[in-house]
């Protein structure tokens, strides 16, 4: 019975971690791309500097949702506190 209540907690736990962190990851993607247009409309001349600096916040900010799922697998599969 211990064993089940563990494993329940550890799904409940990777769900919510990998929940949390794909709308983190959706809210942060569209802000960035927002101020992106935002900021190509105030200056089309600084297009390629922006388009690069885009292109390394959302790469950061998927990979934080990459290192969610990362946990919420190592919650799953390699928890001490789940008998084997």
């Amino acid at each position: 019975m211990e064993n089940a209540i563990m494993v329940a907690a550890a799904l409940i736990g990777a769900g919510i971690c990998m929940g949390l962190a794909a709308i983190g990851a959706g809210l942060g993607d569209g802000i960035v791309t927002s101020k992106f247009i935002e900021g190509i409309t105030r200056q089309p001349e600084a297009q390629g500097a922006l388009f690069t600096n885009t292109l390394i916040s959302v790469g950061l900010i998927e990979a934080m949702a990459i290192i969610a799922a990362v946990v919420a697998l190592i919650m799953l599969y390699a928890n001490p506190l789940i008998g084997g």
